[in-house]
Protein backbone atom coordinates (compact mmCIF):
# COMPACT_ATOMS: atom_id res chain seq x y z
CA UNK A 1 0.00 0.00 0.00
CA UNK A 2 1.49 3.50 -0.81
CA UNK A 3 -0.63 5.22 1.40
CA UNK A 4 -2.00 7.29 -1.39
CA UNK A 5 -5.66 8.73 -0.42
CA UNK A 6 -7.49 8.66 -3.81
CA UNK A 7 -10.25 11.06 -3.99
CA UNK A 8 -13.21 9.90 -6.42
CA UNK A 9 -13.61 14.30 -6.96
CA UNK A 10 -10.74 13.94 -8.79
CA UNK A 11 -12.94 11.62 -11.55
CA UNK A 12 -10.44 9.48 -13.34
CA UNK A 13 -6.58 8.97 -11.54
CA UNK A 14 -3.85 7.92 -13.40
CA UNK A 15 -0.56 6.55 -11.84
CA UNK A 16 1.34 9.85 -11.41
CA UNK A 17 -0.41 12.08 -11.93
CA UNK A 18 -2.48 15.04 -9.76
CA UNK A 19 -5.57 16.17 -11.52
CA UNK A 20 -5.25 19.71 -12.32
CA UNK A 21 -7.43 22.48 -10.23
CA UNK A 22 -9.68 22.98 -13.02
CA UNK A 23 -10.61 19.25 -13.05
CA UNK A 24 -10.86 18.96 -9.47
CA UNK A 25 -13.48 21.46 -9.50
CA UNK A 26 -15.26 20.34 -12.27
CA UNK A 27 -15.91 16.42 -10.80
CA UNK A 28 -17.18 18.49 -7.83
CA UNK A 29 -19.80 20.32 -9.13
CA UNK A 30 -20.83 17.24 -11.01
CA UNK A 31 -21.41 15.40 -7.88
CA UNK A 32 -24.13 17.43 -7.03
CA UNK A 33 -26.78 16.46 -9.45
CA UNK A 34 -26.61 13.05 -8.06
CA UNK A 35 -25.39 13.98 -4.39
CA UNK A 36 -23.78 11.34 -2.42
CA UNK A 37 -21.86 13.32 0.69
CA UNK A 38 -19.40 10.80 1.01
CA UNK A 39 -17.97 11.55 -2.23
CA UNK A 40 -18.93 15.08 -1.89
CA UNK A 41 -16.67 15.06 1.06
CA UNK A 42 -13.57 13.46 -0.46
CA UNK A 43 -12.97 17.11 -2.71
CA UNK A 44 -11.62 18.59 0.82
CA UNK A 45 -8.83 18.74 2.80
CA UNK A 46 -9.03 17.34 6.24
CA UNK A 47 -8.90 21.00 7.64
CA UNK A 48 -11.14 22.72 4.11
CA UNK A 49 -12.51 25.58 4.88
CA UNK A 50 -16.49 27.07 3.36
CA UNK A 51 -17.85 30.72 3.06
CA UNK A 52 -21.28 30.97 2.03
CA UNK A 53 -21.58 34.29 1.76
CA UNK A 54 -22.86 36.44 2.71
CA UNK A 55 -25.57 34.24 5.00
CA UNK A 56 -23.53 32.10 7.24
CA UNK A 57 -20.05 32.22 8.95
CA UNK A 58 -16.92 30.02 7.84
CA UNK A 59 -17.71 26.26 8.35
CA UNK A 60 -13.75 24.83 8.79
CA UNK A 61 -12.83 20.57 8.53
CA UNK A 62 -14.08 18.21 6.20
CA UNK A 63 -16.56 16.53 8.92
CA UNK A 64 -17.99 20.15 9.34
CA UNK A 65 -18.58 20.78 5.95
CA UNK A 66 -20.21 17.32 5.09
CA UNK A 67 -22.51 18.04 7.80
CA UNK A 68 -23.40 21.51 6.52
CA UNK A 69 -24.12 19.94 3.28
CA UNK A 70 -25.64 17.12 4.63
CA UNK A 71 -28.17 19.91 6.10
CA UNK A 72 -28.62 21.66 3.14
CA UNK A 73 -29.64 18.80 0.91
CA UNK A 74 -31.91 17.52 3.37
CA UNK A 75 -34.87 19.41 1.17
CA UNK A 76 -33.20 18.63 -2.27
CA UNK A 77 -33.02 15.56 -5.03
CA UNK A 78 -29.67 17.47 -5.63
CA UNK A 79 -28.24 20.38 -7.50
CA UNK A 80 -27.08 20.92 -11.38
CA UNK A 81 -23.91 23.39 -11.25
CA UNK A 82 -24.13 24.69 -14.55
CA UNK A 83 -20.97 26.52 -15.25
CA UNK A 84 -20.63 29.43 -17.53
CA UNK A 85 -16.92 30.96 -17.71
CA UNK A 86 -14.08 29.36 -14.86
CA UNK A 87 -10.89 30.36 -14.81
CA UNK A 88 -7.71 28.98 -13.00
CA UNK A 89 -4.06 30.21 -11.83
CA UNK A 90 -1.76 29.42 -9.60
CA UNK A 91 -4.53 26.77 -7.80
CA UNK A 92 -7.22 29.39 -7.95
CA UNK A 93 -10.36 28.41 -9.69
CA UNK A 94 -12.90 30.94 -10.59
CA UNK A 95 -16.16 30.44 -11.55
CA UNK A 96 -19.47 32.34 -12.72
CA UNK A 97 -22.57 29.30 -12.61
CA UNK A 98 -26.12 29.31 -12.12
CA UNK A 99 -27.10 26.71 -9.42
CA UNK A 100 -30.21 24.85 -10.25
CA UNK A 101 -31.79 24.06 -6.83
CA UNK A 102 -34.04 20.83 -7.59
CA UNK A 103 -36.25 20.53 -4.11
CA UNK A 104 -38.32 17.13 -2.99
CA UNK A 105 -41.58 19.11 -4.06
CA UNK A 106 -40.75 19.52 -7.60
CA UNK A 107 -39.83 22.92 -7.38
CA UNK A 108 -36.55 24.11 -8.88
CA UNK A 109 -34.81 27.58 -7.69
CA UNK A 110 -32.04 29.17 -10.29
CA UNK A 111 -29.48 31.11 -8.06
CA UNK A 112 -26.34 32.52 -9.99
CA UNK A 113 -23.38 32.03 -8.31
CA UNK A 114 -19.49 33.28 -8.50
CA UNK A 115 -17.78 30.94 -6.72
CA UNK A 116 -13.87 30.62 -5.97
CA UNK A 117 -11.62 27.79 -5.05
CA UNK A 118 -8.46 27.29 -3.64
CA UNK A 119 -7.09 23.78 -4.38
CA UNK A 120 -4.49 22.04 -2.54
CA UNK A 121 -2.46 18.59 -3.29
CA UNK A 122 -5.77 17.59 -5.63
CA UNK A 123 -8.30 18.80 -2.77
CA UNK A 124 -10.51 21.80 -2.16
CA UNK A 125 -9.00 23.76 0.71
CA UNK A 126 -10.85 27.18 0.54
CA UNK A 127 -14.04 27.11 -1.29
CA UNK A 128 -16.42 30.93 -1.20
CA UNK A 129 -19.60 31.30 -2.99
CA UNK A 130 -21.15 34.64 -3.77
CA UNK A 131 -24.62 35.32 -4.55
CA UNK A 132 -27.70 37.89 -3.96
CA UNK A 133 -29.88 36.83 -1.02
CA UNK A 134 -32.61 38.32 -2.16
CA UNK A 135 -33.19 35.25 -4.67
CA UNK A 136 -31.93 33.01 -1.96
CA UNK A 137 -35.30 33.73 0.38
CA UNK A 138 -37.67 32.67 -1.98
CA UNK A 139 -35.75 29.31 -1.40
CA UNK A 140 -37.46 29.34 1.57
CA UNK A 141 -41.04 30.85 0.80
Amino acid sequence: MLGLEISVCAGAFHEGMMPSPDEVVTRFCELWSKPDLDEIATCFTEDAVYRNIPPTPSVEGREAIREFIAEFLATLDGIDFIVHRQISDHGVVMHERTDVLRRKDGVEISVPIMGVFEIADGKIATWRDYFDTAITSAFSS
